[in-house]
């Protein structure tokens, strides 16, 4: 769900004719709502989500579809790896359990799927669920792959090593992607695709597709364009904008938080939308939910840099219209920026990390001593960040200023967490051996032990012209 939706210059252009012409002659014809439901705010996304919003657009009826925000920077970056050891690999891992409950619902109401949970493999997410349609009797759905984004070889390689003005390791080097906009989903969708599966795409651009295509709109249609974008924004976290990441008990309660609604979104033909959430779920959305979604990763109001347009919501107004619904009015659009922004990844070395558990008297001060032996037998080849969990973890620093500044209380249930970073990973394993050997070679009464281990990937962003990263659809 974390896409670069405040990082600038997106964007994806010079490639619509075909869709400029569809728009041209749509314009103007289609004023009737289109309801945009989110299955799904990031990669692990409860699976029983997407269910309720299904039925809730079924009941509704008119024109809708339903998104899946599955793809933040990371995710990408671990999928191309997963791809690397295995071709068919690469797309989103729980796509099976996500679609199976409604994939044939939404092929028997006409509710267009998209998702960008083809990660760094699209095309193989999109044999999966013709798999899948297979396997559940339905006949074969007409699935679109949105691709472009992805400058890990050839032309495109070349591209990002000029953009990042020799800060670039190509010994190192993992993959890079675009982050591509929303009209080759809109041509996708015009084409007749039931299913349009993409990598990385800017998160609010999966709403702001079928929008396109629901609307005719042109590439200048400016506002609409960033209203609709918008949408897509307060859509783009799955359960943030209805209650979820909003709740904070005695100061901003939300009732029914075990069940909460995913968020639907209807958009109108100036790009306005109502907000509201799934029928008979828990959760809310009020004013309050969608101000504070509306400002998430916002850097600017008055220049929200998408690959699409330039939104403005410095004059956007948030207004309840009745129980879980909230219109969103007054988005202003300004040309799009004519650079779109790469993430280039590259390996990071390796991270390890354990937890070894303290009670009873004495315990903050038994892990504050195996930290210390910690310090002496493995700290002079690695920095070592150490946490007391419940003492001191979250507001934690790698220097550990604050875990020494704190004095030595009487905590009785300590749990010591040790992590390091490293290029070699022999040495991740020697310090994983050293903390599992407090075991036994003290201080007193540690338990519990784990230990992990993990590639890391590094992040650099650049930016490179649109004009030479097309992006562009195809039926499978």
């Amino acid at each position: 769900m974390y896409a670069a939706l405040f990082l600038p210059l997106l964007g994806c252009t010079g490639l619509m004719t075909e869709m400029e012409q569809t728009c041209s002659m749509r314009q103007g014809r289609n004023t009737q709502t289109l309801a945009v439901g989110c299955g799904a705010g990031f990669s692990g996304d409860r699976i029983d989500a997407p269910g309720p919003v299904v039925r809730t657009l079924i009941e509704r009826g008119g024109p809708a579809v339903i998104i899946f925000e599955m793809l933040a920077e990371r995710t990408l970056a671990t999928a191309q790896l997963a791809r690397r050891a295995n071709p068919e690999a690469g797309y989103e891992v729980l796509l099976d359990l996500v679609l199976r409950p409604i994939l044939a619902d939404c092929i028997k109401h006409h509710i267009t799927i998209i998702g960008n949970f083809g990660a760094a493999n699209p095309r193989g997410a999109g044999s999966m669920i013709q798999r899948l349609a297979a396997e559940l009797g339905l006949a074969a759905p007409r699935i679109a792959v949105v691709e472009g984004d992805d400058l890990s070889s050839g032309d495109c390689r070349r591209i990002v090593r000029d953009a990042l003005e020799g800060d670039f390791d190509e010994h190192r080097f993992v993959c890079a992607n675009a982050y591509q906009g929303a009209f080759a989903i809109a041509e996708a969708i015009t084409a007749g695709a039931q299913v349009v599966v993409t990598g990385r795409v800017a998160d609010p651009s999966l709403a702001l597709g079928p929008a396109i295509a629901h609307f005719g709109w042109a590439e200048t249609d400016w506002d609409a364009l960033a209203g609709a974008t918008m949408a897509g924004h307060l859509l783009e976290c799955g359960a943030q904008v209805s209650g979820g990441y909003f709740a904070d008990p005695g100061y901003k309660d939300v009732p029914g938080l075990d069940d909460v609604g995913f968020p639907i979104a209807e958009i109108a033909a100036d790009g306005s939308c109502i907000v509201t959430k799934a029928s008979n779920t828990g959760g809310l959305v009020d004013a309050r939910t969608v101000k504070e979604q509306l400002l998430y990763e916002i850097h600017d109001p008055a220049q929200y840099l998408t690959p699409d347009v330039v939104a403005d919501i410095s004059d956007a107004s948030v207004t309840e219209v009745g129980r879980d619904r909230v219109r969103l009015t007054g988005v202003r659009g300004h040309p799009r920026t004519p650079t779109l922004k790469a993430n280039v990844f590259f390996d990071g070395g390796w991270l390890g990390e354990g937890e070894i558990s303290y009670a009873g008297a004495g315990a903050e001060s038994r892990a504050r001593q195996a930290m210390d032996v910690m310090s002496k037998r493995v700290g002079r080849e690695l920095q070592l960040r150490f946490d007391l969990i419940g003492v001191v973890s979250v507001l934690g620093d790698d220097k550990d200023r604050l875990l020494n500044a704190t004095s030595v209380g009487a905590a009785t249930d300590v749990r010591l967490r040790i992590a390091a970073k490293h290029e070699d990973s022999a040495q991740i394993d020697r310090m994983l051996r050293e903390l599992t050997a407090l075991w036994t070679g003290g201080p007193a009464g540690g338990g519990g032990v784990r230990v992990n281990k993990r590639q890391r990937l590094s992040l650099r962003s650049c930016l490179v012209p649109r004009e030479r990263l097309p992006a562009s659809y195809a039926f499978l």
